[in-house]
């Protein structure tokens, strides 16, 4: 599969392929079917009919990389930055979190637009870099307890997990700029998560 020729994720798309259920057979070409019950009709003259609608693997496969971009791509505070003329670039001179920094989740934000920005106080303003500060920390998402913060090989590596898409993984090494993320997973959302986070 050429993944280039693969079509764009637009809000239709990703709605209507929201209805299929399962796992990914791996054929780009099988066609999934959903039948829904329509009325048709007024009055007495009232009944409902079968529509079925086609939708393609391949279809499903764009709209569930957009979604789990959308919901868990994920890049250290400082990363990229947002210029005067609103267009967000590689910070270049991005030389890494610290510890004490990587072990906060308000380090990583979604990279994802902003559509509707949360609203801040003015006091909360006061700490922030609208430069470094344009998109959503992972502090906030719900339900609390959706990403999972782990230091491996001897605290020289911060691993940080989705349990909303499980298999979505983030790495990043202290004071360096690497980092990056990848998803093994078997693109089914964890619809159980609320019901998985203890509230103790």
């Amino acid at each position: 599969m050429d993944w280039c020729l693969l079509p764009p994720a637009t809000e239709d798309l990703i709605a209507e392929t929201q209805v299929v259920r399962g796992r990914f057979i791996g054929d780009p070409s099988h066609e999934y079917e959903h039948v829904t019950q329509r009325k048709v009709g007024e009055g007495n003259a009232e009944y409902s009919e079968e529509v079925t609608t086609h939708i393609k693997e391949e279809s499903r496969l764009v709209a569930t990389i957009a979604l789990i971009d959308k919901e868990a791509a994920v890049v250290p505070r400082g990363a990229f930055v947002k210029n005067p003329l609103g267009q967000v670039q590689i910070n270049y001179c991005f030389r890494g979190l610290t510890v004490s920094e990587a072990k906060k989740l308000s380090s990583f934000f979604h990279f994802t637009p902003t559509p509707n920005p949360k609203k801040r106080s003015l006091l909360e303003k006061a700490d922030l870099n609208p430069s470094l500060d344009f998109l959503d920390s992972l502090e906030h998402d719900i339900p609390k307890g959706s990403w999972s913060l782990q230091f491996e090989q001897g605290g020289s590596v911060l691993i940080l997990r989705s349990l909303l898409w499980l298999g979505m993984t983030f790495y990043h090494i202290p004071l360096t700029s690497q980092h990056g993320y990848i998803y093994i997973g078997n693109g089914e959302r964890n619809i159980d998560l609320p019901f998985m986070i203890s509230t103790a």
